[in-house]
């Protein structure tokens, strides 16, 4: 069987430091990992971290030379068998929920024809806000799947429900769902 192709994409907030871990895992377990970083992501990590880790170019930029004249998001579509996006902000996920493509990792989300995985990461109060919550709901309603928030230490100091889930946690969903995936 050919290694799984992950696309790993991150978002801007303080928990991008612990997908680093989540890339160097996936990598070790014999994973092709492409990462997609958002420009907010790169104020917490660079890509010279999850490159090194995952041993890939990362893809910061719509304007990102593909190996084929297909534009990076198109090839990368075609090439990966799953997106991962850790943490995903309220932000990304209301891009999503809506349709909006305006930079790569949200081009690259509604190009794909399978699914993402998605694992939110947020303070307690943007998560329980009714707009995110609406767009939680339609993102479920068209199959996207989700790994936490969970509720835990959060950036502001309070504990509660916001956290990253814990990245074995997260390594289990990818696991299900590529299993999930080779059956059919």
């Amino acid at each position: 069987m050919k290694p799984p192709r992950l696309l790993l994409g991150v978002t801007g907030s303080i928990a991008a430091f612990k997908v680093a871990d989540l890339a160097s895992r996936l990598t070790a377990e014999g994973a092709e990992v492409t990462v997609i970083m958002t420009e907010s992501a790169q104020r917490f990590v660079t890509p010279l971290t999850f490159e090194t880790l995952s041993r890939r170019p990362v893809i910061t930029t719509m304007w990102e030379r593909a190996p084929v004249p297909e534009p990076v998001h198109v090839e990368l579509a075609d090439w990966a068998d799953l997106l991962v996006v850790a943490p995903a902000t309220a932000n990304f996920i209301g891009k999503l929920a809506h349709g909006i493509a305006d930079d790569i990792l949200s081009c690259m989300a509604i190009t794909l024809t399978t699914p993402p995985l998605i694992a939110p990461a947020m303070s307690d109060s943007m998560y329980r806000h009714p707009a995110v919550q609406a767009n939680l709901r339609t993102l479920r309603a068209r199959g996207c799947l989700f790994v936490g928030p969970v509720k835990g230490r959060l950036a502001s100091g309070k504990v509660a429900l916001g956290r990253l889930a814990d990245i074995d946690d997260i390594l289990a969903a990818i696991h299900r769902v590529l299993k999930t995936a080779r059956r059919k």
